[in-house]
């Protein structure tokens, strides 16, 4: 940005950068979303999730007796979908950056060539297991067993290289000698992913989705993500109720909110999937009168039993479509490792990216000559309706495997305006957590005026549905866990989770506020 480019910009390098310092999440052989909203208003969703290849199939990841391969759609190359990062990242530069992707990605660059001192937590995340299993991915990041320590200098000249290759010209990993030569590692190691599934991957711009919250307007993540429609339906309806005369983290507070978590999951279970591939009720879903249907059925002083869940009436064609599209609903596994960033420039523009691998470093598997991870997001798709995934989560029909498909995340990138002008830009990693994390602080600020650090460093609580229990980090009261407990809430306490990077803009001055979250080693950066 001081060299004269634009929020744009700064998150293109930002995501390029985590490409070579924070192989866990940031990546080249994955994908995201990124919602820009410039400072004249206009707004854009990106969608660069990956894709499933073309010869992937609803039972891929079954045995002969219809169960589940422990692990086949986590760890190797059958795990690999079709990578969306660097399309995403050089497409939106191109349209909505002001300066040339060489100068974009030479930090990048700089860091695989020279080198950067890994952290603690970086070193002994290279010592993962399943890393082991690949030679490529155990000769660069655990030096064949000479595993780095903690203040090592970590150099990826393959990486580097492949970073030169992009900035040259991007479209070389799709349609080029780079194409091919990926499509030929995971070939290699029985993957499906071909040249051709590479040559047909393409970005796509989605509406966003839009919702109110009291005064403030919300922006966010549209499907293939579950994490707008899902975060605008538990703010429609907690919007009935005054929580801020309850009380941050009261014990009343955080049931009357797990019941609005536990709907809005019990219908991302249902009904979200790939917009392309299913039709996703998103009017119906996001609609206050639905909200409204939803609260009468939450008692004030009893907990819901989610298996007992009857969703309410209000639109007739949900339950048809539920009936239409049966299923044995459970819970489904999210990634926990993913990253946001958000970036707000000096004329207004704003930018909110989430982005992930899915695992933490994703398949295990490095493109051979390449030098970077690729992803394990078919994962995310319901391997078996019915049955979790990684993260607990059970998903529908919607989001059943298919060649092309994209598969549902909970990447939640939001905006909250207020009178029109840009108030809040966040998002979190987590999983499952995400959507919830990001509901959390858009609750401290607005409902408890706590400022936007105060928010992203609360205690926070999450319910999906299934599992039924509320998660409550330490730092909620003793207390308030007995009240939840004898309305009926089981409880799980202590777990820490998804780190959340956020900033305020001052309503009257202008003023930027970033909120690195104190869970983790990050900070925010300005001039």
């Amino acid at each position: 940005m001081q060299a004269g480019g634009n929020a744009v910009d700064a998150a293109v390098a930002t995501g390029f950068a985590l490409a070579v310092v924070f192989p866990q999440a940031g990546n080249l052989g994955g994908g995201g979303f990124m919602l820009i909203r410039m400072a004249d208003g206009v707004t854009r969703f990106v969608d660069y999730r990956e894709k499933a290849p073309a010869a992937a199939t609803p039972n891929m990841y079954l045995d002969a007796q219809g169960n589940v391969i422990e692990n086949a759609s986590l760890v190797g190359y059958k795990a690999i979908g079709v990578p969306g990062s660097v399309a995403g990242l050089a497409y939106t530069q191109k349209n909505y950056g002001k300066l040339p992707l060489p100068q974009v990605m030479a930090p990048a660059i700089k860091l695989a060539r020279d080198g950067f001192a890994l952290a603690w937590e970086d070193a002994e995340d290279l010592r993962d297991e399943d890393l082991a299993k690949f030679p490529e991915s155990s000769r660069i990041f655990q030096r064949n067993g000479d595993y780095y320590k903690p203040g090592e200098i970590f150099r990826q000249p393959d990486l580097a290289r492949t970073l030169e290759r992009i900035a040259k010209n991007p479209e070389d990993f799709y349609h080029g000698a780079m194409a091919r030569e990926l499509a030929a590692t995971v070939q290699k190691g029985g993957g499906l992913i071909t040249a051709d599934d590479l040559a047909k991957y393409e970005v796509k711009e989605r509406e966003a989705i839009r919702g109110t919250y009291r005064d403030y307007d919300i922006i966010s993540a549209p499907p293939p993500s579950s994490g707008g429609i899902a975060l605008v339906e538990i703010l429609n309806i907690l919007e009935g109720y005054e929580l801020g005369k309850s009380g941050n983290r009261s014990a009343q507070t955080i049931h009357l909110t797990a019941e609005a978590f536990r709907r809005a999951f019990y219908d991302r279970a249902e009904f979200l999937g790939d917009p392309d591939f299913a039709k996703i009720p998103v009017a119906q879903l996001i609609d206050k009168k639905y909200a409204a249907g939803w609260r009468e059925s939450i008692d004030p002083e009893h907990a819901s039993i989610s298996k007992d869940l009857k969703r309410p009436a209000v639109f007739n064609e949900l339950e048809r479509y539920a009936q239409a599209h049966p299923h044995n609903m459970s819970a489904v596994r999210e990634p926990e490792n993913t990253t946001h960033y958000s970036v707000v420039d000096s004329a207004g523009n704003a930018v909110a990216v989430t982005t992930t691998l899915n695992d933490s470093l994703g398949s295990r598997v490095t493109a051979e000559g390449l030098g970077f991870l690729l992803n394990d997001e078919m994962d995310d798709f319901a391997s078996k309706q019915g049955v979790p995934n990684v993260y607990g989560l059970i998903q529908g029909p919607a989001n059943a495997i298919g060649p092309g498909k994209r598969p549902l995340s909970a990447m939640t990138p939001t905006l909250v305006l207020k009178d029109g002008k840009l108030f809040l830009v966040l998002g979190a990693e987590g999983g499952p957590t995400i959507i919830t994390t990001v509901a959390d602080v858009v609750m401290g600020v607005v409902d408890f005026g706590l400022d936007v650090q105060e928010a992203v460093n609360a205690p926070r609580f999450h319910h999906q549905w299934l599992p039924d229990e509320i998660r409550v980090e330490d730092g909620v009261s003793l207390d308030t866990i007995r009240l939840l407990k004898s309305k009926g809430h089981k409880m799980q306490v202590g777990h820490l989770w998804g780190d959340s990077e956020c900033i305020a803009i001052d309503p009257k001055t202008g003023e930027r506020l970033g909120a690195s979250d104190g869970r983790n080693n990050g900070r925010a950066m300005g001039y």
